[in-house]
Formats: structure tokens, sequence, C-alpha cells
């Protein structure tokens, strides 16, 4: 029963993801922002919902050991995850391999979440060896660090995208019918979908661990991850298929970024137990390697981006990032 709970769970994640993605697209539109700040900043953020309310749930609802290992396997795999997609988009795009088609922005979005994770996970180790960190209540300085340099990282890359752009790009206009009182009331209810499929996932989480022995490490870092990770596929290969390459790029890398620059803080705040660094399994930072281990080959294939695939349907990078997960997944369920 649980299975068929998590199957309906996944159906009304993907849906609502698509609906929530579509009506920020609108609002983009509406407000003529660029291609790369609209996935690195709306898209981005809309999309980061399924894992921020999960995170949230499991340690506001779900609570107890479980709890917090839910929230912040949540968080570090579906990174993993979205890593995952951008080998997925390079082998459905026809062309020249995915990320030689994108912008030098992502360079800085890329450089960012590496930052954003190595942080993390170094705060991890820190909160359960040394000092959990905790300066004002039971929030702690590493969640501040999180914040500063995520607001920090983001207003650089906006700058970046000013500066690079200094005439701003005409976009096809895609809803003209669509008015932005209705993409708003649109966008609030998808929203309201998703929070409420999010708490649902702590739920079911906490049962598949409970029924199937597994570690909640593992539970988080790879099932709840990949379901809250859907919207994310859906509105990369949407983006892809209108040609929006950098859209579908900065979508990824800007949901890594917010999951840990925001994410991870929101739940601080919310676990009232200590500092959240302190009280999840050191495996997590085993899963925080193999995000910047990802993130760094994304990079590479930017750097040196090749004009054709490698292996006729993909660049060399899309096996490496899913070979890497394969591992890493194993060795999570092998711990």
């Amino acid at each position: 029963m649980v299975w068929v709970k998590f199957l309906i769970c996944v159906l009304l994640v993907l849906f609502s993801g698509a609906k929530l993605a579509r009506y920020g697209d609108v609002i983009a539109e509406k407000t003529g922002l660029s291609g790369l700040w609209v996935g690195v900043l709306l898209l981005a953020i809309v999309t980061s919902l399924p894992e921020i309310i999960t995170g949230a749930s499991a340690v506001t609802v779900v609570g107890g050991d479980r709890g917090p290992d839910l929230a912040v396997g949540t968080i570090f795999g579906s990174n993993l995850f979205n890593l995952v997609i951008i080998a997925v988009l390079d082998i459905i795009s026809r062309g020249p391999p995915l990320l030689s088609r994108a912008g030098t922005g992502h360079w800085l979005s890329g450089g960012l979440g590496i930052a954003l994770m190595a942080l993390a996970g170094g705060s991890i180790l820190l909160g359960t060896r040394v000092w959990d960190g905790a300066v004002v209540g039971w929030v702690g300085i590493y969640s501040f660090a999180l914040i500063i340099l995520y607001l920090w990282g983001s207003r650089a890359i906006f700058r970046f995208e000013r500066r690079k752009r200094p005439e701003q790009e005409v976009r096809a206009l895609r809803y003209e019918n669509i008015s932005p009182r209705r993409a708003y009331f649109g966008f609030a209810i998808a929203a309201l979908a998703i929070i409420g499929a999010g708490t649902w996932l702590a739920f079911i989480g906490d049962e598949l661990a409970e029924i199937t022995g597994w570690d909640a490490t593992f539970i988080g870092s790879l099932f709840l991850a990949a379901t809250t990770s859907l919207p994310e596929l859906a509105v990369s290969i949407s983006a892809l298929r209108i040609g929006a390459v950098d859209m579908a790029i900065a979508d990824m890398l800007g949901s890594n970024m917010f999951n840990v620059g925001i994410g991870i803080a929101g739940i601080d705040l919310l676990y009232h137990h200590g500092s959240i660094f302190s009280a999840p399994s050191e495996s997590h930072v085993f899963t925080a390697s193999i995000v910047v281990l990802m993130t760094l080959i994304v990079v590479a294939g930017l750097a040196f981006g090749t004009k054709k695939k490698t292996f006729r349907v993909m660049s060399w990078y899309s096996p490496a990032l899913i070979g890497i997960y394969i591992i890493g997944a194993y060795v999570l369920f092998t711990r």
C-alpha cells in the first residue's frame, strides 16, 4: 500500500511541478528577465519547492532520529539527481553537445554550487565532531554563512549577465493569451498542491524506512530526492524543446544553489532540537562530495565543450555523471 501512495505522490508532484513551472515561465515572460536569470532565480526557486517542503516536513512532522537524515538526504540527493538530469538532457537533445551551447554565465552558478555544497558538507563534519555552531538559539552560524554566500553569488551572477547583455534580448511571446492575474493565480494553486505533496512525501519516506529497513539517509538521498526532482526534469525538458538551453541548464544549477543556500538554512530554522548540522549522519558528507565532483564535471563540460558528441548520442560528461551517480547510490545503499 505504501508503494501505491508513493506512486500517487509522484504523479501529483510531477503534475503540480509542471504547472508551477509553466506559470513561473509566464510570469518571467511578463517581467522580461533573461533566460539564464529566469532559470537561476525564478524556475530554480519554483522547482526547488518540493525538496524544501519535504525537508521541512521531515523535521517538523516526522521528527525523531529519521527526520534530520530525511531532510538533509532529500536536499543533497536532489542535487545529485539534478546533475544527472543534465546528462539526460544531453542524451535526448539533437545536434551539438548540450553544454557547448550554454552561456558562460553557467560557470559562475556551477562554481557557486560547488562552494555551497563544500561548505554544507564541511559544516556537517564540524557540527558532528567539533561544534554545532549554534549562535542564535538553535540556529547555527553555518546557516548564516550559506545564506550570505548564496545571496552574494546570486548578485554576482545577475551583475555578470547584465554586463554581458547590454541590450535586452528579444524573446518571442508565447503566453500573450494568458493574463498576469491568471498566471499568479495558477502559480499559487500549483504551489499549494506541491506543499501538500511535499508533506505527504515525508510521511511516505518514513514508512518506507520502517517497512524496508533501509537507512533514512538512503531513502532521503535517493527515493525522495528523485521524486522531488521531477519538476526540474519536466521543466528542463520543456525548456529544451523550445530551444531555451540556457534556461534548462540554469534551472538545474540554480536549483542546487537554492537547495543548499536557502533550503538547508530554512530547515535549520525549523529544527528546534539543535543545529541541523549536528543531527544527521556523516554519510551525507559523502553525498556532498559526490555532488561537488559531479558539478566539477559539468563545469569542465562548459569550459572544454566540443562541437560533436563523443559517443554519437551523448557527450563525454554524460556517462561520467550517470556512472558516478550509480556508484554513489550503491555506496549509500551498502553503507
